[in-house]
């Protein structure tokens, strides 16, 4: 089983992509970590980290490497209500 490493910085964030190809002969695992910020939320997870399992041979079929599709997920999903949302709450300075 080979594992794959990479890292990448997203709107300041610094993320640790873990691939894992071919995952118990029957699966790809694909995990997300925010580095720096320790924990910092990304649009596709509150908590700053996500593990993705999908068929063999996905990330390989589609167009980019591993990092520019990540990112490409990522740009994708800070697109929702929410995400955007969340950029404005920590925008604004609160007095409580």
């Amino acid at each position: 089983m080979s594992v794959e490493t990479y890292h990448l910085t997203w709107q300041g964030i610094e993320i640790e992509v873990i691939y894992t190809p071919k995952k118990w002969n029957v699966t790809a695992h694909l995990e997300l970590r925010s580095l720096h910020p320790k924990r910092a939320p990304l649009p596709i997870t509150e908590t700053g980290y996500k593990s993705h399992f999908h068929p063999i041979g996905t990330m390989e079929a589609a167009e980019g490497t591993i990092t520019e599709q990540v990112t490409a997920w990522l740009d994708r999903s800070a697109q929702s209500e929410a995400w955007q949302k969340h950029i404005e709450d920590t925008r604004q300075l609160s007095l409580f």
